[in-house]
């Protein structure tokens, strides 16, 4: 161990370590801008900078980089290095007047202006962005140019295809100037989007590093191997730098585990239908047509908008939000599902009602149904409820198609009555009720274990033994049985379990 002063109070620190690494374990607070755990450092920002006295003299370092030795005098707050950080600030607030993590800083400094001449950038040439380039494994992005000339660049000055458009450097960019819309702009040739969240149906994006959703089983961290920059590049390793158990096992390979079992279960679940089959409807082509799945992800406070209920388009509060039920359900033409879903309906009303709770004006919800089956203990209640007391409106026919309208993100809905009647109505909002279909993957499994499958690719039971597949000693429960609700499925799982 290395022992030495910092701030009048002996300390000690590891051979290697740095000024900066020691005093954070020290609880001692040193400002920086160019410092990132999992990063080699550099010293770009000087904000950093502590007084030294080697026991003849004082002198200036940058605590980031500056290694640790046995009897060294460390001072971070002495006024002279105040009045130093204090000019670094200033000058750097003057190169970036709008970048908020300076105005902070200048606010803490006690600077209203600075007395240099503003430029207007937004980029303080900290180099984490090129470091943490070089740590993924590319060098797609480095510092080119000298003296005031300076700036981030690629190579030649071109989109390059060897960004691999990961996001990492905007991840640590400490003030926002770089950012996927310029990463896509201005510095790939690849395709940067966020990697899109599946617990929240696209709307936004996660880490390759992520828990599923909060109530995973088990509930901890996966690595992403598709999107993690290590399997592509081989370099990266940063999440390995921030785990404290050292839990974190790149190397680790698949395994296939043999069990011998009196019985199997089949619970693979289900798939909500894909409507972009429905062009009609224009899902694939408009923000403000979403799936019930995706609205429910809107409506919930862990999700993309908060738990505030706009539309995706411009974020404004919708005024007018239509449902349309049995999309991929109760259709041969289109689908070739003729079975009914069996929790559209209820599903349906119940994002209808809470959209209107959530609302704090007067919000006109419309469902367009081809029956209403509300078949379960109180549900013919709630859809009362739904009628009389919210005021949601109900309307008996299948839609014939949705056209956006020009120069607006609102929407016509074109459908024809109960009494015939062809109309047009506009809306801010659709929301499609999609149904639930078997997954290729489960119908692919069901071939293996070689059990029979019912014309809509659910298992095949009998009246008697409504939990017994055609192939002994393997069961079924949920959605694989059947399209059901939460309620139904908990009492299959029981019966399959049973058995």
């Amino acid at each position: 161990m290395v022992t030495f002063k910092l701030n009048g109070k002996t300390v000690q620190g590891e051979e290697g370590q740095y000024i900066l690494q020691v005093a954070e374990k020290y609880g001692v607070a040193i400002p920086t801008l160019c410092h990132h755990k999992a990063l080699e450092p550099a010293g770009m920002c000087r904000l950093c900078t502590v007084e030294l006295f080697d026991g003849r003299r004082s002198r200036y370092v940058t605590a980031c980089n500056y290694p640790i030795w046995e009897g060294m005098e460390v001072n971070t707050d002495s006024e002279t290095v105040h009045q130093g950080r204090k000019l670094i600030v200033e000058l750097l607030l003057a190169r970036c007047p709008d970048v908020p993590v300076l105005q902070k800083l200048a606010a803490k400094y006690g600077i209203d202006e600075p007395r240099f001449k503003k430029e207007g950038d937004d980029c303080i040439l900290c180099g984490l962005c090129t470091r943490m380039c070089e740590k993924m494994g590319n060098n797609a992005i480095s510092l080119t140019g000298r003296g005031v000339e300076m700036k981030v660049d690629t190579p030649f000055h071109v989109q390059t295809d060897i960004c691999m458009a990961c996001g990492a450097c905007a991840s640590v960019c400490p003030t926002g100037h770089i950012t996927l819309e310029k990463i896509a702009r201005e510095i790939t040739k690849k395709n940067a989007i966020l990697i899109p969240s599946e617990y929240d149906m696209g709307l936004k994006g996660r880490k390759p590093v992520y828990v599923p959703y909060a109530q995973a089983v088990p509930n901890t961290p996966a690595i992403d191997r598709d999107v993690c920059m290590h399997f592509k590049t081989g370099g990266c390793k940063v999440c390995t730098e921030f785990c404290g158990v050292n839990a974190i096992d790149h190397s680790m390979q698949d395994e296939i585990v043999e069990l011998n079992v009196g019985a199997i279960i089949l619970a693979p679940g289900f798939q909500p239908f894909d409507p972009s089959k429905f062009d009609n409807y224009d899902y694939a082509n408009h923000p403000n047509v979403i799936t019930a799945m995706e609205f429910e992800r809107v409506l919930s406070a862990s999700g993309p908008t908060g738990g505030h209920l706009v539309r995706l388009s411009d974020h404004k509060e919708p005024k007018k939000i239509a449902w349309f039920q049995c999309v991929g359900s109760r259709d041969i033409n289109k689908c070739d599902h003729a079975y009914c879903s069996s929790v559209c309906c209820m599903y349906a009303i119940k994002e209808a009602v809470i959209a209107k709770e959530h609302a704090d004006y007067d919000l006109d919800c419309a469902v367009f149904y081809m029956d209403m089956r509300t078949h379960g203990k109180d549900f013919e209640r709630f859809y009362n409820r739904a009628k009389e007391d919210h005021g949601i409106r109900f309307l008996r026919s299948r839609v014939h198609s949705v056209t956006p309208i020009a120069g607006s993100d609102d929407l016509v809905v074109r459908y024809v009555s109960e009494t015939g009647e062809a109309k047009t109505e506009i809306f801010d909002m659709i929301v499609l009720s999609v149904g639930l279909e078997t997954s290729p993957e489960t119908i692919e499994l069901s071939k293996k274990l070689g059990i029979e499958l019912t014309p809509g690719n659910y298992a095949r039971t009998t009246t008697f033994e409504p939990v017994a597949t055609s192939k002994k000693g393997i069961f079924v429960c949920g959605a694989f049985q059947g399209p059901r609700d939460i309620p139904q499925a908990v009492v299959d799982s029981s019966a399959a379990s049973a058995s």
